[in-house]
């Protein structure tokens, strides 16, 4: 096949420019490095910071009793009756630890439900959950107020940590969904009118067991 002298010369500048590549200008913008600073104090404190911030409601419990005391404080204030939680061991706990019970098997019609999670990001005051656990995927998204129980050892940074402690957890069977909770539900699309509690939970709690005294 005949090549024209025109077009045999942009095939060798294309040739020459690929065996000399160019620097890359800016090796610093290549998002190798963070850029957030590191934690300057405590995951509890920065998680309990960020997620306030954001309308969550953050309670920290120094030990197993103090969560029964708080917790059944909160569904007693509010005398919530029809209390959700399908997971096994956490439903358990709650029955035999705490004396809470959480008879009602409709996710549609309940009060609140009650939730474990796999990390919480302190950085960003998220919650993250995934398919993986026994709630499921809607647990947390359709009952009108959502309740995480966590321990301290479970907190993170930053997201890239929360991502990375999965994937180790996981290994080849990462759920197929990973969420991340930041605060009730709330939308601003409406004539930019923030409301809360449209797409999601109207209130978020997070209590918070120290891991160290369990």
């Amino acid at each position: 096949m005949n090549v024209s002298p025109s077009k045999e010369n942009i095939l060798k500048k294309i040739r020459k420019a690929l065996s000399n590549s160019t620097p890359i200008p800016f090796p610093n913008s290549e998002g190798n490095n963070s850029i957030f600073h590191p934690a300057q104090q405590d995951l509890e404190i920065e998680f309990a910071q960020q997620f306030t911030k954001l309308q969550g409601k953050f309670i920290y419990c120094l030990n197993t009793q103090e969560l029964g005391v708080q917790l059944n404080n909160l569904i007693q204030n509010y005398s919530w009756t029809k209390i959700f939680c399908c997971e096994e061991k956490l439903a358990g706990v709650l029955k035999e630890d705490l004396q809470i019970s959480c008879p009602h098997n409709d996710l549609a019609t309940c009060d609140a439900s009650i939730t474990s999670c796999e990390f919480l990001v302190a950085r960003t005051g998220s919650i993250i959950l995934s398919a993986g656990q026994e709630s499921g995927r809607t647990v947390s998204v359709y009952a009108p107020i959502h309740i995480c129980i966590a321990y301290s050892d479970q907190l993170v940074y930053d997201i890239k940590d929360g991502l990375q402690l999965l994937k180790g957890k996981y290994q080849k069977s990462l759920p197929s969904l990973i969420t991340f909770a930041t605060g009730p539900s709330r939308t601003a699309d409406i004539e930019k009118t923030l409301v809360v509690g449209v797409h999601g939970p109207k209130e978020v709690y997070v209590f918070l067991v120290d891991s160290k005294t369990i």
